[in-house]
């Protein structure tokens, strides 16, 4: 699954301030009225300034690195259902002052889809629970890092709300085209002469 979305914006959207080396930066998924699925980076001053539209897919702050020149930008734009899980995840062991607290409720949804995903496709692997419970931790195998994530009630209800939110992040499938069965060539009935000898 890959999600054609721009790379970290240079400016706040907000205050329209250039970003500088190490500012904290606040990046919001959101669909705009229009339908459009769109990235909003805005710096972490200002995100109580920002209004949002009416969904927001999922919220994470970065500290911001300028691009080099030799960055390639088309692999830039592609940001994948991997690495959105990797940024949204919680890495094991991290401390209270690490964990964005304020973006976990908006991420859950979309965090244990993505998990669950990528457990599917054998990206990650469940290892366990925390100490209290509350997150299941996984591998992603290709890095051995360990990421926590809430645990949910994975049900009817939860892929319903999830569902339409997905499909405008993702595209829906295409339809598959109906079998039509071939026409049948009508058969008269062969009557069979039985003679009797006699």
């Amino acid at each position: 699954m890959e999600l054609n979305l721009h790379p970290i914006a240079t400016k706040c959207y907000v205050s329209g301030r250039e970003f500088a080396e190490h500012d904290r930066v606040v990046s919001y998924l959101v669909r705009e009225a229009s339908g459009e699925v769109a990235r909003r980076d805005l710096l972490e001053s200002e995100d109580g300034r920002f209004m949002p539209p009416a969904f927001i897919f999922c919220r994470w702050v970065v500290v911001f690195k300028p691009r080099r020149g030799d960055d390639n930008s088309e692999r830039n734009l592609k940001l994948t259902a991997e690495n959105l899980f990797l940024t949204l995840a919680i890495p094991s062991g991290a401390t209270s002052e690490t964990i964005d607290d304020s973006s976990q409720g908006i991420n859950t949804p979309l965090l244990q889809f993505l998990a669950l995903m990528m457990e599917r496709k054998r990206l990650i692997k469940p290892v366990g629970f925390t100490d209290d419970g509350v997150r299941q931790i996984y591998e992603h195998r290709a890095s051995h890092q360990r990421y926590e994530v809430p645990v949910g009630d994975l049900n009817q209800e939860f892929f319903i709300k999830i569902q339409e939110h997905l499909g405008v992040l993702v595209g829906t499938p295409k339809p598959k085209a109906a079998v039509v069965p071939a026409p049948v060539a009508a058969t008269e009935p062969v009557a069979a002469e039985v003679r009797s000898e006699g």
